[in-house]
């Protein structure tokens, strides 16, 4: 048996035992309404097996191998395995145009949902596509723009949701994924879409596997690396945005499938973009047989998202031993050296920056009458006994996210990875999922069950990478896997209509309305120590980015390094979400924007990450206070809307630089 042939044993028998289970379930489906005696021409039983039962089980196919096709084709060009149709933020681009327009111009609706949504995902692509050829369209700018540009989507989508959710409440299971059909039309409209996509995605195949050589090489063998990566990049948006206009966001499908594929053997290009479309195929029609079969009259308000990722990552961790360990560079744009004298003026400035910020929004604030003024009078004193644990719980979960986010960027060399990634924020969430649903009175108690949660599932990715030494593609792949079965727990909770799935929410989206004195004191104690402790793991960070084989040459202690740096993020992270929620951006982008500023290496780039990301957030705490004052706005959905502008003109101004 030759390697090449063997390549392709594990993923055929990957698809062959999804498609039995697929096979069997839809059978159990289908065979009552098949066996049961005619009523007559108008049986309504049949009806609904032939315009909406079948269709759905296509959809799922379709859907399923376009979404996969899309996250290898992404994976592919941007040389990055964390990619998936979400990156370049077509799914945000969507979701936010229809919330616009149901908001501000619902008579476009009547056009179809599809159309506004496909708009959206466009013009979200422009703006990316736009963004990365003033830098070549090199992937790292490409990553950068969609995760930011995604972020600020997805704010502004939640900010409006949040306060007309009367008027959007029908978005959410949309947003997460919904396949339920009435007729044959929208997978007959797919078909032929995917597969002339599909088609011109061949032609990209032999180019695609030169990449593996790098740009270098692949350039001296003939590859325009511009026109290759525009003709696959508009490849996979089309195909994300066709699926987003149709059926909504449904995104672990293209994550985990590509993934799949390769820990089951998949290793050249070509074998990836043959057996990933039917492993998402396979892998979506499963989980939504299953789901028919299994939810009876709640299959229409279930999110099919959130039910594949529950299928979807025990199979992930199961492969996950068979993963060939692969360092990454991480890859950052070599424009400029750092000078200690500008290290120190960008230090400086942030400092100040701060201290101003501090200061501002401690005293600054509206009136009863809506006019802006300056704190005084007699209620001096019990108003900044409100105000200041919120600035001080926000400045340290902020300066805390971004230091972890930092950590875990260095550490694995993947500029998508953020705190998040790692499960420990779903785990919290899960946890505050419980206590609500469980009757728990009390925050101490619910911020007891959210540490159980964040917790468990930190011990949980330790003890599965433990054999490998903490290898970071093992970590984040079980922290993805983790999360996202997490996260579509959750989903499902939230989309039962239980008004606790409000206060979840609520929670979710990063507010600060809670904390008292007590527990923000406690909690920038916590950051100080924390913080510390990975500013004294500065060299550790320095040499990882060299590889395994350099690092243990110096004399690094690899697996105690990576646990160690692994915890710290981890204890970060969870301290952070533990008062104010998961927060996406500021763990994400903190350390960008400080790489962005003139500061590349370990030491500077945490002292700055912390800096940006505790004054974002107590920017965002304070917009989020008097924007729309009385009512707030969570600190967590305005942080995007605040930094991501910022970010994006800081690489536009370096982009004119090269």
């Amino acid at each position: 048996m030759t390697k090449s042939y063997r390549d392709h044993v594990g993923p055929a028998l990957v698809v062959l035992l999804l498609l039995t289970v697929g096979l069997v379930a839809s059978w159990a489906l289908v065979s009552p309404v098949l066996s049961a005696p005619s009523t007559g021409d108008y049986d309504i039983q049949r009806m609904v097996l032939c315009y909406s039962t079948l269709p759905r089980l296509a959809t799922a196919l379709i859907v399923g191998a376009a979404l996969a096709l899309s996250g290898i084709l992404f994976q592919q060009v941007l040389r990055n395995p964390l990619a998936d149709p979400t990156t370049l933020g077509v799914s945000a681009g969507a979701n936010l145009a229809l919330v616009l327009v149901s908001l501000f111009l619902p008579g476009l609706l009547g056009a179809g949902r599809d159309v506004v949504a496909l708009t959206g995902s466009s013009v979200a692509a422009a703006i990316v596509i736009g963004l990365g050829a003033r830098r070549s369209f090199s992937p790292y700018s490409l990553v950068l723009s969609g995760l930011v540009l995604s972020l600020w989507c997805g704010a502004l989508s939640a900010i409006l949701t949040y306060l007309n959710e009367r008027y959007l409440a029908s978005l959410f299971i949309w947003g997460a994924g919904s396949l339920a059909q009435t007729s044959w039309s929208i997978p007959v409209s797919l078909l032929w879409k995917v597969g002339a996509v599909a088609v011109l995605s061949a032609f990209t195949v032999k180019p695609l596997g030169l990449l593996d050589l790098g740009e270098t090489a692949s350039r001296a063998l003939g590859v325009n690396l511009f026109r290759l990566r525009l003709m696959v990049i508009a490849c996979a948006v089309a195909l994300a945005a066709f699926v987003a206009s149709a059926v909504g966001v449904i995104a672990f499908i293209g994550l985990v499938a590509p993934t799949i594929a390769r820990l089951a053997g998949a290793r050249r290009p070509q074998q990836l973009l043959v057996w990933s479309p039917l492993i998402g195929a396979a892998l979506l029609f499963v989980a939504d047989s299953l789901l028919q079969l299994f939810a009876g009259s709640l299959t229409e308000f279930l999110p099919t998202g959130a039910v594949t990722a529950i299928f979807g990552s025990p199979l992930l961790l199961a492969l996950l031993p068979r993963l060939k360990i692969r360092h990454r560079i991480q890859q950052t744009a070599a424009r400029f050296v750092s000078r200690r004298k500008n290290v120190a003026r960008s230090l400086l400035f942030g400092i100040g920056l701060l201290v101003v910020l501090l200061v501002f929004s401690s005293l600054m604030g509206r009136g009863s009458d809506g006019e802006w003024a300056l704190l005084s009078g007699e209620f001096t004193d019990k108003i900044l006994a409100i105000r200041l644990p919120r600035v001080l719980s926000a400045l340290a979960s902020g300066a805390m996210l971004a230091v972890a986010g930092t950590i875990l960027q260095r550490l694995t060399g993947n500029e998508m990875v953020s705190p998040e990634v790692l499960g420990i924020s779903a785990g919290a969430t899960f946890g505050m999922a419980i206590a609500l649903f469980a009757a728990t009175t009390g925050l101490p108690s619910r911020l007891a069950f959210a540490a159980l949660g964040a917790l468990l599932v930190l011990a949980i990715i330790f003890i599965s990478s433990r054999r490998s030494g903490f290898a970071p593609e093992r970590v984040l792949l079980a922290g993805i896997a983790l999360s996202a079965m997490v996260d579509a727990v959750v989903g499902i909770l939230s989309s039962t209509g239980d008004p606790r799935a409000v206060l979840l929410m609520r929670w979710i989206s990063g507010s600060t309305y809670l904390v008292e004195a007590g527990s923000a004191i406690t909690e920038t104690a916590i950051a100080v120590l924390l913080i510390a402790a990975a500013l004294l793991s500065r060299r550790w960070l320095d040499i990882l980015p060299l590889g395994p084989s350099p690092s243990a040459a110096i004399g690094l202690p690899l697996s105690r390094a990576r646990l160690m740096l692994f915890g710290i993020a981890g204890l970060l992270t969870a301290a952070a979400t533990l008062t104010v929620g998961p927060l996406s951006f500021v763990g994400l982008m903190g350390p960008h924007l400080a790489r962005e500023a003139g500061l590349p290496r370990s030491l500077p780039q945490m002292i700055g990450a912390a800096l940006i990301g505790g004054a974002l957030m107590v920017l965002a705490d304070f917009i989020g206070r008097t924007l729309v004052a009385p009512y707030q706005i969570p600190a967590g959905m305005v942080s995007a809307l605040v930094g991501a502008p910022f970010l994006i003109y800081l690489m536009t101004r370096k982009a004119k630089a090269i």
